[in-house]
């Protein structure tokens, strides 16, 4: 009667084994995916960053040569004839470039690491004024130096910055200063300030009034006593 037994308690013992395995079998199947998944943050990541001089050469390529929500007037367009363009140099080894852009009276204004699309705009001081309203930064352009600031950052990108024209300006200054608004005046500029415009420029500074009365009929000499005898 126990013969019979021995069969069924084999396969018994041999299910019993078994079953482990196929635990841990069926556990390890859903990490395949994971693997494969890690894979392709790996290349990502094994993959070389752009250099800065790539990153610079695509952003030169990149085009912002117009802007269609820019409109000029024929005042700005006056202002823009009077953009010095070129590559002017600037203190402590700096550059910024002027370039005309694609459409009359825009200008690509680019130093190290930055480019701006710039239009005119108003100045009450009478200098030249760029501006970048989207990217925050303004050229400004004095009779003798040239400067470029970042509104966003709140510093200047560069500065004294010359073309060849601002250079002469700047000798001329240096020969012949303009006097200041704020130095004392001499009396003698101060008098001729005082003159009329159309005061010819020979004319006395200024002169004191004088009156001149007629000489009144001379009073009759005194006549000698006379002597008696």
């Amino acid at each position: 009667m126990t013969v019979p037994l021995i069969p069924a308690v084999a396969a018994a013992l041999f299910i019993a084994a078994a079953s482990p395995a196929f635990a841990q079998s069926a556990e390890a199947a859903p990490k395949k995916p994971a693997a494969s998944a890690a894979k392709p943050a790996q290349a990502a990541a094994s993959k070389p960053k752009l250099k800065r001089s790539a990153q610079k050469a695509v952003e030169e390529v990149t085009p912002i040569d117009d802007d269609p929500s820019i409109t000029l007037s024929d005042a700005d367009l006056a202002v823009a004839k009077q953009v010095y363009v070129g590559e002017l140099p600037c203190e402590l080894g700096a550059s910024v470039h002027v370039r005309p852009a694609r459409r009359t009276g825009l200008f690509v204004v680019s130093t190290k690491g930055y480019r701006f699309l710039m239009h005119p705009v108003e100045s009450r001081t009478g200098a030249i004024r760029l501006e970048d309203a989207k990217r925050g930064a303004m050229w400004l352009q004095l009779g003798n130096k040239s400067m470029l600031m970042s509104q966003k950052l709140g510093r200047r990108l560069a500065d004294e910055c010359q073309s060849p024209q601002q250079v002469t300006f700047a000798e001329e200054l240096k020969r012949n200063p303009r006097p200041s608004i704020l130095d004392a005046q001499t009396p003698a500029a101060a008098a001729a300030a005082a003159q009329p415009p159309d005061t010819p420029a020979s004319a006395p500074a200024a002169e004191s009034a004088t009156v001149t009365f007629p000489a009144g009929p001379a009073a009759p000499a005194a006549s000698a006593p006379s002597r008696t005898n």
